[in-house]
Order: C-alpha cells, then structure tokens, then sequence
C-alpha cells in the first residue's frame, strides 16, 4: 500500500512539471520579441535637441487614426495607447499632460505647445522600442509640418496584461498599428517570384543638356549685406541665401550659416552671432 501511495505520488509529480513546461513553453518570451521587432524596424536616430534626423531608419505606415504627437519642443512626449482597435490618450496621456506643464517653464500647459493628429495612412519614423511586462512602447517621430517636427510614444498593451504573449501574437498586435513601409521597387510583399522584366525599347539619344546660363555679377559698388535686429526671415534670406541648417526651439528659430548664426524670436532677429 505505501508503495503504491509512493507511485501515485510520484506521477502526479511528473505531470505537475509536464503541466508547468508546457505552460512556459507557450508563455513568450520578451526578450524573442524585442530581438524580432529590432530585426523588424529599423530605427531612426535624431539629434539632441530632436530637431532633425541624424541617421534614418525604416518608414513606418501608420494603420489606424487618432495618433496625437506634440512639437519636439515639448519636454515630454504624449502618451497614446492602443485599446480595442483604436488609438487614445487615456488617463495615462492626462497624466502626462500634466507632467508636461510641470516641467515647462512658467506652468505653460501642454495644449499651448502645436500639436498634430495623425491618420490611417500617413507615415513616421521609429526612435525606441521597449517591449515591457505588459505591452510594447514605441517611439515615434514625424516629418517637418509647417517646419514644425512632431513626437509621441505609442503603447500597446498586451491581450492579457498578466502574460506575455508568443512571439507571433506580439507581432500580430503591432502589425495592426504599425508597418513598414516596402521600399521602392519591392512591389506586393505577397507576390513570391518577380514577373520577368521585358526587353527595354530601343529609344533615341537624349539632346545634350542645355549649358547653365550664370546669373548677371552683382554691381561692383553694391554694398555687402547686413542683418539688422527685427529684420524678418525673408530679409535675412534675401541677402545672405538660404541657411545651412535651421533649428526649432519653442518661439525661436535659428538659421546657420558658415561663419554666422541668426536667431529669431517671433520671426525677428534678436541676436546675431
């Protein structure tokens, strides 16, 4: 009898640990999922200030509406959530809001910061992923509107905030929201051989290009340009050309030239280095 009570116990041992592996066989594993979204999308590197892209990654489609980003002048980015088939802002963007007039100087609110809602359809850059406990958090980062660049972070929460899912569910999940945008000449992604290309028609030589005609020198008495403080944008443009860098911040812009740096404030000049 106690030897059978000793053989019970032992099987009903054996199928606990084959219940418990086969449970941490299906369960995912985070660091799967980020080595996958890292293979996936390419990511955008951009400056210190976010002012422009330093090294550029992968262009993302956005697939649903109602993705809400902030200008890069903002010290913080908003807070999106993916929640039953739409994106939103949730209590965790209200907090975030708050958070964001805290750090601004003087309590400015972030609604008074320019902000944009993004669409189905319309494209971005990915600057960070971070696959969490319960759900991926992306990075996300516009391109110039109105010389105005845009940031946000996006969550997608996992279907069971308790579990991290499979490798392919994960993917599945951010597949609905964001993709990657083929690069040209790739065509349907589907399709699993390419049509064979036909024989190019036999066209005419092209004219030999037109020679560039110099524009007129200036006078030789014409005076050199000169920037004056509250002289507008299309001022300082008309005389010394378009800058070779421009920089955002807040209510002041910055245009670099060679040996010069403008800054406007409100559009006007307010200091020349």
């Amino acid at each position: 009898m106690a030897q059978m009570q000793r053989f019970g116990a032992f099987v009903f041992a054996a199928a606990a640990a084959m219940y418990c592996a086969g449970m941490e066989a299906q369960a995912g594993d985070p660091a799967a999922i980020q080595q996958k979204l890292n293979a996936q999308f390419k990511l955008t590197r951009t400056t210190a200030d976010r002012s422009d892209i330093v090294a550029a990654g992968d262009v993302v489609v956005i697939q649903k509406s109602g993705l809400l980003m902030y200008a890069v002048s903002s010290p913080l980015p908003p807070s999106n959530t993916y929640k039953n088939g739409k994106i939103g802002q949730g209590w965790s963007g209200f907090g975030k809001d708050m958070a964001i007039g805290m750090l601004t100087p003087g309590g400015v609110p972030a609604a008074n910061y320019p902000h944009r809602q993004f669409v189905e359809g319309e494209k971005c850059w990915v600057t960070g992923i971070q696959v969490q406990k319960d759900g991926v958090l992306f990075q996300l980062y516009s391109d110039p509107y109105d010389d105005i660049r845009y940031y946000a972070n996006l969550k997608l929460p996992f279907p069971n905030k308790k579990e991290v899912p499979p490798v392919d569910v994960a993917s599945q999940l951010v597949a609905e929201v964001l993709t990657v945008q083929p690069a040209e000449g790739q065509g349907d992604q589907g399709s699993q051989t390419a049509p064979e290309a036909a024989p190019a028609p036999e066209s005419a030589p092209a004219p030999a290009p037109m020679q560039a005609i110099a524009p007129p020198p200036p006078p030789a008495d014409a005076p050199p340009p000169t920037i004056e403080l509250g002289q507008s944008k299309d001022q300082v443009i008309a005389g010394f050309g378009q800058p070779t860098r421009v920089a955002k911040l807040g209510a002041k812009e910055i245009f670099y030239y060679k040996d010069m740096k403008v800054t406007f404030t409100n559009g006007k000049v307010s200091n020349v280095e």
